[in-house]
This record gives C-alpha cells, sequence and structure tokens, in this order.
C-alpha cells in the first residue's frame, strides 16, 4: 500500500466549540460557546457535553446533496432527474479529486467531516478515562460513545475511499504528514473499536437518538459483511468465515432486541415532529432533527427535497407544504419499478408516491376544442379538467403490453385510457404496443428529456416544514433498522454455501410476510410523511403553505388502476409472497428477467442477486445502494444495465477506477511529504486512488 499524507488540523482548538444539550422536545440542542482552550475536556463537564456534541457528525450526511451524490447516485435504483448530476450518476470527468474541493462539491465535505468526528472521539477516548469519574454511572456510556463514534467514522470512509489514514490520538498541532494504512489494517480498526463499543454501551439509552450496544452490534455486523465481500477478495480470505459467523450472531441480536414493525407503513408514517413512528422498536439508530430551529445547524436535514418528482409546474397545482420542496435529483428506474411485486408487495406502495392532489383551480387545465371530444361524456369546452380538492396528477405504473393507454397528440399530459382522455394529468409508462425496455423513452413519464416526470419515493416527505420554500426538514432519519438485519444475516448465510440457502430464505421471509398485505388492508391508501400538514400549525392556521382548495398530498394511490384494473380486494397476499424453497428464488417471476439482464445463470449468482434485489425492495433510497453495489463488485453491471445515465453518454466508467471516490485535491495540495516540502506533482499522483 502506498503512503498518503494528508492534512488533519486541529478541530477542537480556541476559535470555538458547537455543544449540544438536552432540551425537552430533542436529544439535540445546538448552541454556539466559546471555550478558550481544550482543558474543558479535561473536565467531566467537557467530556458529556463533548459526547453529545460528536451526534451532530451523524446528521451530516443527511444536511445536503453529499448524501445523494455519494450514497444513492449512478446505481440501478434512481437515475439522476431534473437536476442532473453527470459526475456521480454518469461517471463523467466531472468526478474527479477538484470536484470535492471548488463549485459546492461533494466528496471533500463528507471526507473532513469523518475526520472532524474521529477527531472527538479520539479525544473521548484517550480523556474520559483520565477526567471522568469511573464511579460515575455514565463512565462506560461516554467511553462507548466514543469507541462506536470512530468506529463507525472509519467505516464511512473505508467504504468509500479504501484504505485512509489512521489518526487514533488527538490532535495538539497541526499536521500534514501521514501514512495510509491498507485497507486491511482500516477495517480491523473499525471493527475493534465497533466491539469495544459493543462491550461497554448500556442496552438501551436514557435518552431516545444515543447509540447503544444494539447500535454497535449493527455495525459491527455491517463491517464485517462488507469486509468479505468481493471488492476485497484480493485479501479477506483469512476473515471470511469468522466475518460471516460474527454477522450472523450480532444481527440475530439486533432482530431480538429491535422487533420488526408489524407493518412496513410504521416506518413512515410521519405526523408531526418528534413522531411516534420515529421511535418505533426496528429503529436501532437515528439521526435526530426536529421542528426546533435551534437544533438545525447549517443545513438541517434536506433529504427531503431530493426524490420529489416536479409537480408546481402542472396547471392545478401550486407548491405547498405538504407536496414538499421539488428539488428532483434522483429519479426512480425501470429495475425499481419492476423488481417489486406489485400486486401483492405492500412496500411498493408504501413506498412510492402515484397520486397527487389540486389545489388551485384557477390555473387547473380546461377542455379545450381539440380534446372536449376525448373526455369523458357531457364534457364541455372551456370547463375545468379538474378543479381543488379533486385528484390533479396520477401516474400509471404498468407494464408492457398494457393496451388500455394512448397519447393524445395535443396535449402531453393528457392521455387515453380506452378511448377516453382522463380528467388529471396522466402519466404512464407504458402505451399500447410499446415493448419493455429498462432505459430509453416509453410512455410519457420522464426518460430522456421529461426528467422531472416519475414515480418518486416517499419515504423522506416532510409536511411539517416552517414554510413552503423551507429546505429543512424536521423528521429524523433512520440510519440503522433491524430489518438490514435480517438482510444482513440472509446474505451470511447466502455466502456460506448451498447448504446454507434454507438458512436464509427463512430470515427474508421475515420481511416478505410483513410486506404482504394484511387481511382486510385497504390497498388504494397512501400514507406518507406529507399527510404532517394536517397538524402543522404553518400550513393550517397561518394560510401560507395550504390552500383551502385542498393539498398536494393526495390520500390513495393508483394500485388498482396500474395493476390493470384488477378487482378490488382486501384479502391477505402474506402467502403469496413467502418463499417455500430455493426454486421460488431461482424461477421468480419478478426477478428472473432481472437474472437474465444480468447474465446471472448460476444458483449463487441468482441467490445473491435476488438478495441485491430483496435489498431494493425493502431499503430503497434509504442511502445504502452505492456502498451495497460497490462492496459486492456489481456497480457496473447494474449501473450499465437499468441507470440511462450509462446510455446517455458522456461516461468513462472504469471497474478500476469507480468502486473508490477521490481522495479530495484540497488534502492532497495541504500535504507535505517526510521532510515537510510541498508534494510534487507526480507525489500527488501517487497518493491518489488508482485512474482519478
Amino acid at each position: 500500500m502506498k503512503n498518503y499524507k494528508i492534512l488533519v488540523a486541529s478541530m477542537l482548538g480556541a476559535a470555538g466549540l458547537l455543544v449540544l444539550n438536552a432540551c425537552s422536545k430533542d436529544f439535540l440542542k445546538e448552541e454556539q460557546i466559546t471555550i478558550p482552550d481544550t482543558d474543558y475536556f479535561k473536565t467531566q463537564a467537557g467530556l458529556d457535553d463533548l459526547a453529545t456534541g460528536v451526534y451532530s457528525k451523524l446528521k451530516f450526511k443527511y444536511n445536503y446533496t453529499w448524501g445523494m451524490a455519494l450514497f444513492n447516485l449512478g446505481v440501478d435504483e434512481f437515475t439522476d432527474a431534473n437536476n442532473a448530476s453527470p459526475s456521480f450518476n454518469s461517471y463523467s470527468m466531472d468526478l474527479n479529486p477538484a470536484e470535492s474541493t471548488y463549485g459546492g462539491g461533494n466528496i471533500q465535505p463528507v471526507f473532513d467531516n469523518m475526520y472532524s468526528g474521529i477527531e472527538s472521539a479520539n479525544t473521548l477516548i484517550q480523556n474520559v478515562p483520565l477526567y471522568y469519574d469511573k464511579s460515575n454511572a455514565n463512565y462506560n456510556t461516554r467511553l462507548g460513545e466514543g469507541y462506536f463514534m470512530r468506529g463507525y467514522f472509519y467505516l464511512q470512509l473505508i467504504v468509500q475511499f479504501g484504505g485512509v489514514p489512521l489518526k487514533l490520538t488527538p490532535t495538539e498541532k497541526v499536521e500534514s504528514y501521514f501514512t495510509r494504512a491498507s485497507e486491511d489494517a482500516c477495517f480491523a480498526q473499525a471493527i475493534a473499536d465497533l466491539e469495544q463499543a459493543y462491550t461497554l454501551l448500556p442496552a438501551s439509552a436514557t435518552e431516545f437518538g444515543r447509540v447503544t450496544k444494539s447500535a454497535a452490534a449493527h455495525y459491527i455486523a455491517k463491517a464485517r459483511l462488507t469486509r468479505s465481500s468481493e471488492l476485497y477478495a484480493s485479501w479477506n480470505s483469512k476473515y471470511t468465515a469468522e466475518d460471516l459467523d460474527a454477522v450472523i450472531k450480532y444481527g440475530t441480536e439486533v432482530v431480538a432486541a429491535h422487533p420488526l414493525v408489524d407493518d412496513y407503513v410504521k416506518l413512515w408514517d410521519y405526523q408531526k415532529a418528534n413522531s411516534a413512528n420515529e421511535k418505533v422498536s426496528e429503529v436501532v439508530l437515528s439521526a435526530q432533527f426536529s421542528d426546533d430551529q435551534a437544533t438545525w445547524g447549517r443545513y438541517g436535514n434536506q433529504i427531503h427535497l431530493y426524490y420529489p418528482a416536479v409537480y408546481q409546474d402542472l396547471g392545478g397545482t401550486s407548491r405547498d407544504i405538504s407536496g414538499d420542496r421539488e428539488f428532483s435529483y434522483a429519479r426512480t428506474t425501470n429495475y425499481t419499478l419492476d423488481v417489486f411485486d406489485r400486486v401483492n408487495d405492500s412496500r411498493f406502495w408504501k413506498s412510492f408516491i402515484t397520486m397527487y392532489g389540486a389545489n388551485n383551480t384557477a390555473n387547473a387545465p380546461v377542455w379545450t376544442a381539440a380534446n372536449a371530444s376525448l373526455g369523458p361524456e357531457g364534457t364541455v369546452v372551456g370547463t375545468k379538467r379538474f378543479k381543488g380538492g379533486e385528484l390533479g396528477i396520477k401516474y400509471i405504473v404498468n407494464n408492457a403490453g398494457d393496451t388500455r393507454y394512448k397519447a393524445v397528440a395535443s396535449d402531453a399530459t393528457g392521455v387515453l385510457k380506452n378511448g377516453v382522455m382522463q380528467n388529471p394529468h396522466t402519466f404512464v409508462r407504458y402505451f399500447q404496443g410499446e415493448p419493455q425496455a429498462w432505459v430509453g423513452q416509453h410512455g410519457n413519464n420522464g426518460y430522456f428529456g421529461v426528467q422531472s416526470r416519475y414515480v418518486a419515493l416517499s419515504k423522506f416527505r416532510d409536511g411539517y416544514r416552517v414554510s413552503i420554500a423551507s429546505a429543512n426538514g424536521t423528521r429524523d432519519v433512520i440510519m440503522a433498522r433491524s430489518a438490514e438485519d435480517v438482510l444482513m444475516v440472509a446474505e451470511a448465510y447466502i455466502r456460506k454455501g448451498e447448504g446454507q440457502y434454507a438458512n436464509a430464505i427463512q430470515w427474508i421471509n421475515k420481511l416478505r410476510s410483513r410486506a404482504g398485505y394484511k387481511n382486510g388492508e385497504d390497498r388504494a391508501k397512501n400514507v406518507d410523511g406529507g399527510q404532517a400538514y394536517k397538524n402543522n400549525s404553518y400550513a393550517v392556521g397561518k394560510g401560507g403553505g395550504f390552500s383551502a382548495e385542498g393539498a398536494i398530498y393526495w390520500e390513495g394511490n393508483s394500485y388498482y388502476e396500474s395493476n390493470n384494473d384488477i378487482a378490488k380486494t382486501t384479502a391477505s397476499s402474506e402467502t403469496q409472497m413467502l418463499i417455500n424453497s430455493v426454486a421460488d428464488i431461482y424461477n421468480s417471476a419478478v426477478d428472473a428477467p432481472i437474472y437474465e439482464k444480468l447474465g446471472a445463470t448460476s444458483n449463487a449468482q441468482k441467490m445473491m442477486a435476488f438478495l441485491l434485489n430483496e435489498r431494493t425492495r425493502e431499503l430503497c433510497g434509504e442511502l445504502y445502494r452505492w456502498e451495497d453495489l460497490a462492496r459486492t463488485k456489481t456497480l457496473e453491471a447494474r449501473w450499465k444495465a437499468f441507470n440511462d445515465g450509462y446510455v446517455r453518454g458522456n461516461t468513462v466508467f472504469s471497474p478500476n477506477t469507480h468502486y473508490y471516490r477521490p481522495i479530495p485535491q484540497s488534502f492532497l495540495d495541504a500535504t507535505t511529504n517526510e521532510s515537510g516540502a510541498a508534494l510534487t506533482p507526480a507525489e500527488k499522483q501517487a497518493m491518489q486512488n488508482p485512474g482519478y
């Protein structure tokens, strides 16, 4: 491994400290205070404040565009949308070390924040044994928090950058020379830290949001599963058997301590700040946000901005609190829509938005002389196609071969269904006669050119913001939930070989059973965080965020129409979702086209492809996907198969380069060699990840 030298400046100097104290509404409350020097962290009170303050670093991933760019673009699930991101989605030449420094880049802030968190963790690890009362009930917890944070932040660095400098003591002065550790050494350090945290942390926290033994166990399992994956195959074989056993051990513990909720929608049933859904049993760790503006910091939670499809430029709609702001960075791919059994798997309909209300009658479209004759019986020229409070926009998630729909030449969002033009703006995936295609243009819902229209993820929608224009979300973001532990245990069994596939199926069925509709359940019902507008004093009481005519949030979905107008039913679909044998996986009607596209022909290939598909079905959009595809070395194949960023061109994807991110140019420029001299261009290139 080459030597890397980077600049890690002191994060705890005399300039100031961000201290986060407990408050009545939320675990974290931020106050800027001035501290003369770091001696404050040689006191018990100072260490309490430092331990609390480092939690702000956990929020960073969800603060700005880097959360989307580094973790959920350039993958099979999402492609770029109205806000194009060729650097991350298409792996263009713009993805380079300078991206991380100039023009509001994404890589350098993540790199810097991880090391900032490590700096605070190092201070805790060093100072708690020296200055904290060992008889105090919080002693082990404070030390455990330090080890957890350091292990967590190093794991984040490893999966993005590979081997990085291991900084294990607090910084006392500016340092400019470090040796980059190997991936092997970095994983060993992260796992050792997390295992130390596991021994020190309590089983449950006195304040919701603090790390626990289960949080440490979750990330031990994640680190060990990552280390046993294909990206590290050149050196990981000596650990694989032990790692897979550990994944099963720790993952099983987490699931026992954090039972799955019985209905998938309970994870996303956000009704107001500090909602009950944020504390359901399945949540292992979450980044803490609220409507208390003192807790927001510079950015607040902005993940809710990046998934929505644009609606406000369609007649009959105006942006409101319930519909969220549509920054429109991440557009669902056909893979994401087709990887679900959309008849029996409730997770699809509980994860995506297919209907929007109208809230502006004045600018709603009218029936024109050109299309009134195509409308429903009795349509009158010049009348509104719909009004506020009615359905204004619908997305039909149909399959190729559907003969019901045709385009209307005179109206881009006008669609004929069985010869009758629909009242709402209608977006259909496949018109009559269009063949199935993973990428390319079909229907009128957004491929190539109209990238603002797509079936949008609903998991982060936030109707409790303080204004229509506010970018700062109020809801917590789930960082870890026990459903992922279920999937990690299942993957460990798959990796153990064909003799363990039955055990993997038992674990996968824990999620598949939960995913099925329950007896009596209304399949046409939509629930997401947009509903929080109903409890939002700004939206309801002040009038500025909510139209008296209606809301963009709509309580229904297009389940029945998307599924070929099947008969209404409230029957359970749990049985249909269960896997009875490996044959159900090998021959899955939903997964088989994906196997074929990826060239997965062996049983082992199909099992891993199914597992990755199941991770989409359960965890879609939750900011794990790039890391999952990178560690399994399936990124290139899945991106090329399912992401139209590849076929649009402007890409230089190389498997020798793009499974890692570039080291930020700012660090290379600030680095010196061992003698203290600035690095030459050749030395900088030698320090960089291959291909950048």
